[in-house]
């Protein structure tokens, strides 16, 4: 079920791939996920309105390195102008160029972009269409299934980004009232596989190896977008490409889940000094900290932790700590 992804002319080494999340996906995060083996990443996004009136603060979430390639940009916005200005602006950062048309976070839907162009098909077309005039790095869309639970119109947004001159698009199937609830429906995906002939990415409920199999097995999408089933589990990408070549999973142990968290701390701290570092970790301990006899005292610890330091107690705290695997595959 792995296999190369070709998306305009861009071709991946496989179809698992890292998803743009905001306050998440900075270089720090994206270099541990491709060490693990994500075949692409995404910035975080990156909205129009700031690059155009900001510029240089808003480009530095664009900051790369050659380990960092390719990359996906995701912008945010909600006229087409200023998307196509902001695609003439960026194209020279990455590989690809992605429009968010699913966040539900009220920041985003209150400005008219995210999932708030789901209720506007025209919109998105004129959208596409001009981006799309403004440059030649592939071009991709991310969705949700509507605006509300039963709208589904996704299929509709599917044929008009496939005739705008989209390269592929990615469906989280949950409608934009649902946020996180419930279960994804990931038949929808198969609905949007058989209205497009374009690629189709699957996102949503990919939080362990099996899931991202299960996913492309049940519905014939073209590859899978990973979002929080890679927060503190960067290793993700790598327990698929097993479970997919051996049929089963390597346990991460938790020696090697600190060592994931030092890199991670490492490579924050060279990205943007030990403060910042410090405080950004504080947010990813929480998610490394699962699973395992002890967690929660980890967990509530880690509020209170001031430095590299205490940091560093805390890890050698999980590394000491026997691991009994209870991941499922």
């Amino acid at each position: 079920m792995l296999k190369p992804l070709k998306i305009g002319n861009l071709v991946l080494p496989h179809n698992v791939v890292l998803a743009p999340l905001a306050g998440i996906t900075n270089l720090p995060f994206r270099l541990l996920c491709r060490s693990e083996g994500a075949a692409l990443a995404y910035t975080e996004m990156v909205s129009v309105n700031g690059l155009v009136r900001e510029g240089v603060n808003t480009l530095a979430l664009l900051k790369s390195t050659a380990e960092d390639r390719p990359l996906g940009i995701q912008l945010f916005g909600d006229t087409p102008d200023s998307l196509a200005e902001a695609a003439r602006m960026v194209e020279e950062y990455g590989e690809l160029l992605d429009i968010n048309m699913g966040c539900p976070v009220r920041k985003v839907v209150g400005t008219g972009a995210g999932s708030a162009l789901l209720r506007e098909p025209t919109r998105i077309a004129a959208i596409i269409r001009a981006v799309r005039a403004a440059t030649g790095l592939p071009l991709t869309i991310k969705i949700r299934s509507g605006w509300h639970c039963g709208d589904n119109t996704f299929r509709e947004i599917g044929m008009i980004a496939e005739a705008e001159g989209c390269d592929a698009i990615t469906l989280h199937p949950r409608s934009r009232s649902q946020m996180f609830s419930g279960e994804a429906a990931w038949d929808q995906l198969r609905e949007l596989k058989e209205s497009v002939s374009i690629p189709v990415l699957g996102s949503g409920d990919l939080f362990s190896a099996g899931d991202c199999l299960g996913m492309l097995r049940e519905t014939g999408c073209d590859g899978v977008m990973i979002a929080r089933g890679a927060l503190g589990a960067p290793w993700i990408f790598r327990q698929v490409a097993e479970l997919a070549e051996l049929g089963s999973v390597t346990p991460v142990t938790n020696l090697q889940r600190v060592e994931a968290m030092r890199r991670h701390l490492e490579l924050f701290c060279r990205e943007s000094g030990e403060q910042i570092a410090v405080r950004e970790m504080k947010k990813h301990v929480g998610w490394y900290a699962r699973g395992f006899a002890g967690a929660a005292d980890i967990r509530r610890a880690c509020n209170s932790a001031r430095d590299i330091g205490d940091l560093n107690t805390l890890m050698e705290r999980i590394a000491a700590i026997p691991y009994e695997n209870h991941d499922h595959t």
